[in-house]
């Protein structure tokens, strides 16, 4: 039948909560009021208890593992070790070199040796008691640059201690400046901090299979793993999502997920894995720490003529993303700047210090506090202001990387730095508030010793994926009429670890098939691959199938319209639940058009390629997209205690997209914040392999009375080759805010505090 015209829209329900607004997320209000289930909630009838024991040596030949007692201990049902893993024993993101249970070698302290189900959880800690394991314990490997070097040294692989090598070199690298300055670096080992321990449940299946409900990053990845350690195919491995405490990067490697399955199928009942917080600090891994040798060399006028760089990356007992990082690292190595000449190379290595992989800015974080700290030198050297100096070197559109790829999208990095520069100063704490001062409530000091510095850090990171790495995601969505309502229903297997990416996938839902009501199927591996929620990406990648699934289903619907109205589907729209033409005429209510029919759609997004590096000279198209941001921070020092302060921590940062202005700004504090515990604060303390401080007692973050004020600024320079124009938001404002801090307190100062974090006694030299 033909449908009768209408008037233009004057619609009162016109849909909200699209890109560019900030909705409500679908999970906030339970956080808030503490009723969000986590993965540690988890629950089943009939559930046994999984413990896992761990070794107390960091490098140690496995002599003899007796069970036995353990086995007749009242309430215990299973007790497994690497024989009984049933299929390789074996797993890795990268390279396939990490047991699920330790063999005749331990490689770090806290290496899994032995599982154990019981009843309860205290039976199964109990038990783990009475397992007697043999040790000849050996001398560790703890200096990554020895590691990298020394032929000499034992190998504690196969291959020996090298994960990665990667040599840059562009120009001339012997390229000569009139002035030179030059620095060696260190950055210790970071937590990620999740407030979340590491949880499972593990469901066996009647078909012989497993059906395991976690906290992770990468869903497919996991199953791919786990079901390979259990020699079963992956469509009977079986992962859902369940609520995520956070993870930046810590939950893309493997925990309990093998474990817990394999008491699963062993007993035959539901098993429950969750770590306590010492565990967790053992169960996962870290930031790799690294030093780092930098020489930066430029006119007297201040443009930049050359740096060379060696860093070395501290991978710890296996290989989890240091090829990664070491990629990153040395890409990344020179900063957002025009450097016409470099020579970087970058090892990554294994040692018998605790496992690094990915977290939160992989491989950008520490070179960018060494060249910033190095531009801060050379600003000196230069008698330049250091904004200025970072404003003249700045790159821009059309920029040339230090690997020669072409910038081809906005890089408004000068503009970020003079943004930040010229915000207004906090005032000076002219009225002694102790707990506007450093030691805060302590009550240590009045203001006498105290001196304020000002400081800033730029970045650069890369964003999804790279070196030639197909990057894509999944996305299944489904529109129909509920209740006389049209509602779509998107599945994706992208996993929702507090960045909000529940609450980007409804808007954009609702930004291209115009309805109000979107909801989301739960996140498991019944839907194609969405990759890990890392690297600044889920918006992009997942957001971009979403998108292309939406325009799917939004054909189908004009194809349908057209057979049922009679009209032709060239320039149709979706808006405020009606369907429009193209001259924004209602033609008829979406419920109307859809009646009992079910549309739905799946699509892929992959992004543009990018290429490997060449072996010899690491030139190459790597990266896809870059993100940016500036931090200022100001800083009041006690110079007699060593404490610190930090005034104000200003940032600005290109997004390219707003896709939701409120999480946006969530990204940029909680990043912000992360960079400020790697500043002043966080570090495991590792000695001779062994972690002395595996608790949040020791282990210290920064709370709401550590964080400052912030004024954020937030551009939108669309990248063209990207969803919305979108240009990922969450690991900039961590990397760029820890030198700025550093470079605060060398300000207040005049020390050359080479090391972060930033401790007292590095102060006051006491």
């Amino acid at each position: 039948m033909n449908a009768p015209a209408r008037s233009p829209q004057n619609l009162a329900d016109t849909i909200s909560g699209g890109v560019g607004d900030s909705p409500l997320r679908p999970d906030g209000t339970l956080k808030v009021r503490g009723e969000f289930a986590y993965a540690s909630d988890l629950w089943h009838e009939n559930m046994l208890w999984g413990a896992t024991l761990r070794s107390p040596y960091p490098h140690a030949r496995i002599l003899a593992v007796d069970v036995s007692a353990a086995l007749a201990a009242p309430g215990v049902h299973a007790v497994l070790t690497h024989e009984d893993v049933p299929g390789e024993n074996v797993y890795g993101l990268k390279h396939q070199d990490t047991p699920v249970l330790a063999e005749d070698l331990v490689r770090y302290q806290g290496e899994p040796v032995a599982l154990i189900a019981a009843d309860h959880p205290e039976i199964a800690r109990q038990a783990l008691k009475k397992i007697r394991v043999d040790y000849d314990v050996l001398e560790p490997i703890t200096d990554p640059e020895r590691a990298a070097h020394d032929d000499s040294l034992p190998k504690l692989h196969p291959g020996g201690n090298l994960v990665r090598y990667q040599r840059i070199v562009k120009g001339d690298p012997e390229a000569k400046a009139d002035v030179v300055v030059s620095g060696v670096y260190e950055i210790g080992m970071q937590d990620q901090a999740f407030l979340g321990p590491e949880a499972g449940l593990a469901v066996p299946d009647e078909d012989g299979g497993v059906d395991l409900y976690l906290a992770t990053q990468w869903l497919h990845v996991d199953q791919k793993q786990t079901a390979h350690a259990l020699g079963l195919p992956p469509e009977k491995v079986r992962l859902t999502l369940s609520g995520v405490g956070g993870a930046f990067g810590g939950r893309e490697d493997l925990s309990m997920q093998v474990h817990s399955c394999m008491l699963a199928l062993r007993t035959g009942r539901p098993v429950k894995m969750s770590y306590n917080r010492e565990e967790s600090f053992f169960g996962h891994v870290h930031r790799h720490p690294a030093r780092m040798y930098y020489e930066h060399g430029a006119t007297r006028d201040g443009e930049l003529v050359y740096v060379r760089a060696r860093l070395y990356f501290d991978g710890g007992a296996y290989a989890s993303k240091t090829p990664v990082v070491v990629g990153n690292g040395t890409t990344l190595s020179v900063g957002p700047y025009n450097v016409p000449n470099a020579h970087i190379e970058g090892w990554g290595v294994y040692s018998n210090n605790p496992t690094c992989g990915a977290m939160r800015g992989l491989g950008a974080v520490q070179p960018t506090y060494a060249y910033e700290s190095q531009m801060d030198k050379l600003a000196a050297a230069l008698g330049m202001d250091p904004a200025e100096l970072r404003v003249r070197n700045a790159m821009s559109e059309g920029s040339t990387t230090v690997t020669g790829q072409v910038v081809d999208f906005p890089a408004p990095v000068a503009e970020l730095v003079q943004r930040v520069r010229d915000l207004p100063l906090p005032p000076e704490n002219t009225d002694a508030d102790i707990l506007q001062l450093p030691g805060g409530a302590a009550n240590t000091t009045h203001g006498e010793g105290v001196v304020r510095g000002v400081g800033y850090g730029v970045t650069i990171k890369n964003i999804s994926y790279a070196e030639g790495l197909d990057d894509y995601s999944t996305a299944r969505v489904r529109l129909e009429v509920i209740g006389g309502e049209p509602v779509a229903l998107v599945h994706t297997a992208a996993a929702e670890v507090g960045q909000g990416l529940v609450t980007v996938q409804q808007q954009i839902a609702r930004t291209e098939l115009g309805v109000q009501r979107v909801t989301l199927h739960p996140h498991d591996t019944s839907v194609g691959d969405a990759g890990s929620s890392s690297a600044s990406r889920q918006t992009y990648i997942t957001g971009g199938a979403v998108r292309n699934a939406c325009l799917a289903v939004a054909e189908q619907v004009y194809a349908l319209a057209a057979r049922r109205l009679g009209v032709s589907p060239e320039g149709l729209s979706l808006s405020g639940g009606k369907l429009t033409d193209a001259d924004g005429v209602v033609l008829a209510d979406l419920a109307e058009v859809l009646g009992d029919e079910v549309v739905e759609e799946t699509r892929e997004y992959h992004h543009r390629k990018t290429y490997p590096l060449d072996p010899e000279t690491g030139q190459g198209n790597a990266h896809v997209q870059y993100g940016f941001s500036a931090h200022r921070a100001v800083v009041d020092v006690d110079t007699e205690l060593g404490l610190v302060k930090v005034v104000q921590l200003d940032c600005a940062q290109d997004v390219g997209k707003a896709v939701n202005p409120d999480a946006v700004l969530g990204q940029i504090h909680g990043g912000s914040a992360q960079g400020l515990g790697l500043a002043v604060m966080e570090e495991i303390q590792v000695t001779g392999g062994m972690v002395r401080n595996p608790s949040f007692t020791d282990y210290l973050i920064p709370t709401i009375l550590d964080m400052p004020p912030m004024t954020v600024d937030v551009l939108e320079r669309p990248d063209p080759h990207a969803p919305y124009g979108v240009r990922g938001v969450g690991e900039p404002p961590t990397i760029s805010a820890t030198p700025a801090i550093a470079n605060a307190i060398r300000a207040a100062t005049g020390l050359a505090l080479p090391r972060v974090p930033i401790k007292p006694e590095h102060i006051t030299g006491i």
